[in-house]
């Protein structure tokens, strides 16, 4: 009986492996963005479009921030939900499809 469990374990290992190095990229690739974003834009902005003014240059960066932040919070509820749709083996019923 533990013969036929074993790979059914190993297998969810893995995908639960899989799954925590995918988020673990994303959180990286994410931290990095939350760095060169902000101040590429700052700087690019204060040089080419605004002209020195570093007011609305810090403006912009600000928004670049915002926006690698909201980016991150909407995949991360986007993976979670379509985590637990997989898990319960289809998207959930509504009253509408009853």
């Amino acid at each position: 009986m533990s013969g036929q469990a074993a790979p059914a374990q190993v297998t969810a290992r893995a995908a639960q492996a899989a799954e925590n190095g995918n988020v673990l990229f994303k959180l990286i690739l994410f931290s990095i963005a939350l760095g060169v974003v902000p101040l590429g834009s700052y700087f690019a902005s204060e040089k080419y479009i605004f002209n020195g003014n570093s007011t609305y240059a810090a403006v912009v960066a600000i928004i670049g921030a915002n926006v690698v932040l909201v980016t991150y919070i909407l995949l991360s509820v986007m993976d979670d939900k379509r985590e637990k749709e997989a898990k319960s083996g289809g998207p959930a019923e509504s009253r509408k499809d009853r």
